[in-house]
């Protein structure tokens, strides 16, 4: 199978503000037709990043390239690129449909033809019928759909969303980052996506960018970075975890995390050496039942029903963990003792 064309490439790119340095000799590639998500705590690097590939910002060194074309100096209205904001910046005294055809009318295009390429950007999203109304009069969702068929409208080579479900509430986002999914994936897209949130992040993305200060702590399949994090950072931010410090030790040819004069069967991790290392135990793969067979004894010291799941912390050898449950019945309630179960499969070994 032959690989994808490179569509956005990063060379040893650098990004100082003053003297600041906010990205560090920076390499990164993004393939055509790819959905990237850049993921990573405020101020790691992720808005810069996406301003760099916009043209917003210019590197301080090295170079990119969209589509084989250098654009390190060029300005970004000559990029071929379009940034759909957090905020959405549509004209509030334009209607829908001027706000999608001012793109298409500032480049040259007659307003007939332009009116005709919006239209069709806007039955694909679903918002034809609403062309007539100003945007006060949209709803977030809307608003926000409005806003990118504005940027798909211009047939842009990057498209790019900067933390673009922010500001809809939680039923909204799940539908509309579907929508964006959806919309990339038929058109063949290449997007870059910034965001905070993880779960928005595992569910849209081809490849994920977890960043670091300024450094892409890991790269990789949603599933891969979720199931196999290499690092404690990564299993902290995606998603939930419990993560301990301790010791691996290998011992009759098996391999045991240790801690508080604890050991914990784990599989052999792959390249890690006896030593300092982290234990992180997603609170779904943990399961609360007799003290028979248990990995660990337990006490419950608090419960949250949170409707699909109950939410159990549970104090033990090793420190508090934090349990998700589909049964709601619980187990055993506050101030019972219980036995903790888990694989040792399920007990990842990453570097600390």
């Amino acid at each position: 199978m032959s690989q994808a064309p490179v569509a956005v490439e990063f060379k040893q790119v650098v990004k100082r503000f003053g003297k600041v340095v906010v990205l560090p000799a920076l390499d990164l590639s993004i393939a055509k037709g790819e959905l990237v998500t850049l993921l990573g705590p405020s101020g790691c690097g992720k808005t810069t990043l996406l301003r760099l590939i916009a043209g917003l910002e210019l590197p301080s060194e090295g170079n990119i390239r969209i589509n084989g074309r250098d654009v390190t100096g060029v300005s970004a209205n000559q990029r071929d690129v379009s940034l759909v904001f957090q905020s959405y910046a549509l004209f509030p005294h334009m209607t829908a449909l001027e706000n999608v055809c001012y793109g298409l009318l500032a480049s040259g295009m007659k307003k007939p033809q332009a009116i005709e390429q919006a239209q069709a950007k806007m039955e694909l999203l679903g918002i034809a019928d609403l062309g007539g109304r100003l945007s006060s009069q949209l709803s977030g969702g809307q608003q926000q759909r409005v806003a990118v068929a504005r940027s798909l409208v211009l047939e842009p080579a990057v498209l790019m969303f900067d933390e673009p479900l922010s500001n809809l509430d939680a039923k909204l986002r799940r539908k509309v980052r579907q929508d964006i999914r959806d919309l990339q994936q038929n058109l063949n897209l290449t997007v870059v996506y910034v965001t905070h949130d993880q779960e928005e992040a595992l569910a849209v993305s081809d490849r994920i960018l977890v960043m670091e200060k300024g450094r892409i702590a890991a790269m990789g399949g949603p599933r891969d970075l979720y199931e196999a994090p290499s690092t404690r950072f990564i299993a902290d931010f995606i998603g939930d975890a419990n993560l301990i410090n301790g010791e691996l030790v290998v011992a009759n040819g098996q391999h045991f995390f240790r801690a508080e004069n604890v050991d914990v069967p784990v599989l052999p991790p792959n390249g890690m050496a006896s030593g300092p290392v982290a234990l992180a135990i997603r609170p779904h793969r943990i399961r609360l039942g007799e003290s028979e067979g248990a990995v660990l004894p337990g006490q419950v010291l608090r419960q949250a029903y949170l409707g699909s799941r109950m939410e159990s912390l549970v104090a033990t050898p090793l420190g508090e963990l934090l349990v998700f449950s589909d049964a709601l019945q619980a187990v055993a309630g506050p101030g019972q003792k219980v036995g903790v179960h888990f694989a040792p499969a399920d007990a990842r070994i990453t570097a600390r």
